[in-house]
């Protein structure tokens, strides 16, 4: 069977594939992005989630010899944008959570723009460090 979606693993089968390097990059869409985030925001707590998706999301880029795609300051924020919505959220599971707010699958970019008044997206310091908002903080 030829696994072309992030849903065909479980919560902890996806953490994993991703945590060793083997989840293949074309599952790893912007939904599989906030999935993950979901997914070691409640296994882990929002500060040791931000820890986790630095390390494995610049791992993973990195394994697969791409060196200027992670961004520790976007990487941050979602995990922060996350767990705001998540601490708003009835649902208890992500597909539940991600009906409850369409908005972070389809206007994730609107979202942080109301956080930073630059492109956070291409800004080659918040690509290395984290930079807080100059907007509205989290």
């Amino acid at each position: 069977m030829r696994i072309k979606d992030h849903w065909n693993f479980t919560d902890e089968e996806f953490e994993k594939q991703f945590e060793t390097y083997q989840l293949k990059p074309t599952m790893f869409s912007h939904e599989a992005h906030l999935r993950l985030a979901y997914i070691h925001i409640k296994k882990y707590g929002r500060e040791q989630a931000e820890l986790n998706m630095c390390d494995q999301i610049k791992g993973y880029a990195e394994s697969l010899g791409v060196f200027d795609k992670f961004n520790k300051t976007v990487t941050i924020a979602s995990v922060k944008a996350m767990d705001h919505f998540m601490q708003k959220a009835k649902s208890d599971n992500f597909k539940d959570f991600i009906r409850e707010f369409p908005r972070l699958l389809t206007n994730f970019k609107d979202i942080l723009g109301q956080h930073y008044g630059f492109n956070v997206f291409a800004d080659p310091h918040a690509k290395q460090e984290f930079v807080e908002p100059d907007l509205l903080p989290f």
